[in-house]
C-alpha cells in the first residue's frame, strides 16, 4: 500500500503557517484544531519546515518566556523528513521510526499534497491487518 492510500482517506489538506508569524499565533492555531505539526510554508506549495510541538518544546528550554517573543523561523525544524505519496506505507512508517518523526509531509513533484502523522499510518496499518484477519477467517470457514 503506498501514502496515496491514507491522503485518499484522510484529505489532502494540509494547515500551513509563514515563518515569519509568531509563535504565539502558531500556538494558537496548533491548540485550536487540535493538530501536533504546521507545516511551514511561504508559498504554500514548498516546505520551508515543519513546526511541531517537540519544536515548540525545544524552544521553550533553550529561549523560556522569550519564546513568545520568537518567530515560526527561530524554531522549527528547517530539514523535516519528506515522503512522496508514491511511497510505501511500510517505508514511512520505518522513516518515521528510524528518525523519530511523528510527522510527514508529502511532496509530489516538489508541491506540497499533503501529510501524514504516525497516528495515520498506525490507523491505516491495523485496517489493513483487520482486513487480512477476516479474509483469513472467511477462507478457514469455507475449508472446512
Amino acid at each position: 500500500m503506498k501514502v496515496e492510500s491514507i491522503l485518499r482517506s484522510k484529505g489532502r489538506d494540509v494547515q500551513t503557517i509563514g515563518s515569519t508569524v509568531s509563535l504565539v499565533l502558531a500556538v494558537h492555531q496548533l491548540s485550536s484544531m487540535g493538530i501536533g505539526a504546521l507545516v511551514v510554508s511561504d508559498d504554500g506549495h514548498r516546505v520551508d519546515g515543519l513546526l511541531g510541538e517537540r519544536e515548540i518544546l525545544r524552544g521553550l528550554a533553550k529561549h523560556n518566556v522569550g519564546l513568545l517573543d520568537l518567530q515560526v523561523h527561530d524554531v522549527m525544524d528547517r530539514s523535516p523528513r519528506l515522503c512522496s505519496s508514491q511511497d510505501t506505507i511500510r517505508h514511512a512508517m520505518a522513516e518515521m521510526t528510524r528518525t523519530r518523526n511523528r510527522h510527514l509531509p508529502v511532496v509530489d513533484a516538489g508541491r506540497l499534497c499533503g501529510l501524514i502523522s504516525i497516528g495515520d499510518v498506525v490507523k491505516h496499518r491495523l485496517e489493513e491487518l483487520e482486513l487480512e484477519a477476516l479474509v483469513l477467517r472467511d477462507v478457514a470457514v469455507r475449508h472446512r
